[in-house]
Order: structure tokens, then C-alpha cells, then sequence
């Protein structure tokens, strides 16, 4: 396995906050993929710093508001040293688990700003997403309320995620956009159709959410029961998809069998790849809770992958089988 090394930094939207090329997704302490050990996540979180990861991702929906929590102790306790990301609008009812629901209102965007500071104990966000699109709401309504809470010093950056370039645009006409956040991975590239290029157009940065293909790049994913593991809705991770997705895999092992790498460093380098190939910041944010595959993760940075070994990993993602999602309405291919 490559071993980390210095991880080179880049400048969200070409503002002035400075990350890491690589930050780190925190949804899974919390919730999701089963169970956490909450002494692991923190050795985690303290041993990225170390890497040099400065963008931690979470949003309040996650474990609703306990990931926000969590984290609160380690970003007051390291503030000058990070940048915090966290998000609003999927809203969850206590009594039913599964519910997903959408709201950009400016009134609801107003009491969850106010609902994420308190939970991190900060004065600022770093950087403030809109978590998914509310039909109900244009997308200029909502970027011009969260447009609000800068002026008001509650946020320092503006982001999207899961949204279309068109949206995008719209969005950026409003209040500079620094970060659109989206799944993009080997196995997940409907975002390169109008998304990508619009950022590369406005020099927004792209932050790739499970670019690990939430694990099943790693090689490590067998299928799943667990009711507590969210996988085991999505139509690429259950039946005949997953035993055909996993036949995907082979060339990953045999560029990392050659190289002397992981699966996980073939598919993440892939992505920071994608940097030089659309010309524009790429910031993924794997979600882990090991300090053993986060250094594993972090290394995969400063890997280069030849042509030839790029022109191998090309066709995956259209041969892939299934959605990423059971209802793919709320995301940015949705509404393409």
C-alpha cells in the first residue's frame, strides 16, 4: 500500500479558505452504515489533521443533529486548524425513520443555520450547503437567504449539492458559489454531463461524495441485511446488481495488484484525476471511521495514474447496474 504523504492544499471556489485536496465525511459516525465506535471516529478525526485533511463534512441531518454534536468538541477544540462543512434542507420525522422530506425555504434555512451553530458551538460555518433541491423553492430564493447569513457573519462560504449546472449558474448569479458537492466516482458519473463543466466555467470547487462508491470500490462490500445499513435500499447494492457490479471490480485489482496499491487508492486517485481532466479543484470527501483506511484514503492523493491505466477504468461507470438511489427525483441527473 502507498504510504501518505504531504497533502497538497487547494482554495475553495478560489476564495480565501484553504483545504486539504482531500477532506473527510463524517456521516458514518453517526449513522448509516451500523454501528460507530465513537473513540475510533475521534482518534479518526484527530489523525486526519495529522494527514493534513481540513474539510470536515457533516450536515444536520446526519444521525439528526448527533453528527453535528459529535464533531462540536473537535472543531471548537482545533477551529483555527479546520474547516467545518455542514448542510440544510432534507428534513427527517422522528417517527419514521425512512422519511425524506425537502425544504429551501428561507424560514426553515434560517432555524437550521441557527440549529447547526448551536450543536457545533461555533459562531461561523466555513462552508454551508444546501443539502438537496426543494421543487417548491427556486433556487434563487434560496441562495439569496443563505446569501443573508454571510452578510450576517453566521457563514463564510456558499454551497450545493446534488444540483444541475443550470441550477448551478442560477445559484452563482445570485452569490458567488464556492463548492458544489455531488456523488461522482468510477461507478457514478452522471455529474460530468452538465455539472462538472459549469463549475470548471465559474472555477466552483467539486467535492465528490462516496467516491468510494460507498464502499463497493474498496472490494470490501459482500451485500448486506442489516437494517441499519442504508445500502441494502439501493438498487446497485442488493441481487443480481451487486453480483454484477462486483465483476466490475477486476480491473481495479489488476492496476492495483500491478502498482502495489489498495482498490480503494486505485478508485480515489481516479477521482483527483478528474482535476487535470475537467480543469477545475477537486476536493473527495471518503467517509471513514479507521484511522487505517483514512491514511489509506489520504495517500491515495499523490497517486498518479498512467493513460493506460485510466483508459482501463473508462467504461465502468456504463456498465454499471442499477441507480445509486431507489428514487433518483431528488438528485441532479433527476432533473436532467
Amino acid at each position: 500500500m502507498t504510504t501518505v504523504g504531504t497533502l497538497p492544499t487547494t482554495a475553495l471556489g478560489g476564495g480565501d479558505i484553504q483545504v486539504g485536496t482531500q477532506g473527510l465525511g463524517c456521516m458514518g459516525m453517526s449513522e448509516f452504515y451500523g454501528p460507530s465506535d465513537l473513540t475510533e471516529s475521534r482518534a479518526t478525526l484527530n489523525r486526519a489533521l495529522e494527514l493534513g485533511v481540513t474539510l470536515f463534512d457533516t450536515a444536520d441531518v446526519y444521525g439528526s443533529g448527533r453528527n453535528e454534536e459529535f464533531l462540536g468538541d473537535f472543531v471548537r477544540a482545533e477551529r483555527d486548524r479546520l474547516v467545518i462543512a455542514t448542510k440544510f434542507g432534507i428534513v427527517r420525522k422522528a417517527d419514521d425513520p425512512a422519511y425524506r422530506g425537502f425544504d429551501n425555504s428561507p424560514a426553515y434555512l434560517r432555524s437550521s443555520v441557527e440549529g447547526s451553530l448551536r450543536r457545533l458551538g461555533i459562531d461561523t460555518i466555513d462552508l454551508y450547503y444546501m443539502h438537496r433541491k426543494d421543487p417548491a423553492v427556486p433556487i434563487e430564493d434560496t441562495v439569496g437567504a443563505m446569501a443573508e447569513l454571510v452578510r450576517e457573519g453566521k457563514v463564510r462560504a456558499l454551497g450545493l449539492s446534488e444540483v444541475t449546472g443550470a441550477e448551478l449558474r442560477a445559484a452563482h448569479a445570485v452569490h458567488p458559489i464556492a463548492a458544489v458537492q455531488s456523488e461522482w466516482s468510477l461507478f457514478s458519473r452522471d455529474v460530468e454531463r452538465t455539472a462538472v463543466p459549469v463549475a470548471a466555467e465559474l472555477g466552483v470547487t467539486f467535492v465528490p461524495y462516496s467516491p468510494l462508491g460507498r464502499g463497493f470500490l474498496t472490494g470490501s462490500f459482500t451485500g448486506t441485511t442489516d437494517a441499519n445499513d442504508f445500502r441494502s435500499s439501493m438498487p446497485r447494492f442488493t441481487g443480481e446488481n451487486a453480483a454484477r457490479n462486483a465483476e466490475l471490480l477486476a480491473p481495479l485489482r489488476a492496476i492495483a495488484e500491478t502498482r502495489g496499491i489498495t482498490l480503494a487508492q486505485v478508485a480515489l486517485a481516479w477521482v483527483h484525476a478528474r482535476a487535470g481532466v475537467h480543469d477545475l479543484a477537486v476536493v473527495p470527501i471518503p467517509g471513514t471511521r479507521s484511522r487505517t483506511r483514512l491514511a489509506e484514503n489520504v495517500a491515495a492523493a499523490t497517486i498518479a495514474l498512467t493513460p493506460d491505466e485510466l483508459a482501463t477504468l473508462e467504461p465502468i461507470a456504463s456498465q454499471v447496474s442499477g441507480t445509486r438511489y431507489a428514487d433518483m427525483s431528488f438528485t441532479s441527473a433527476g432533473r436532467e
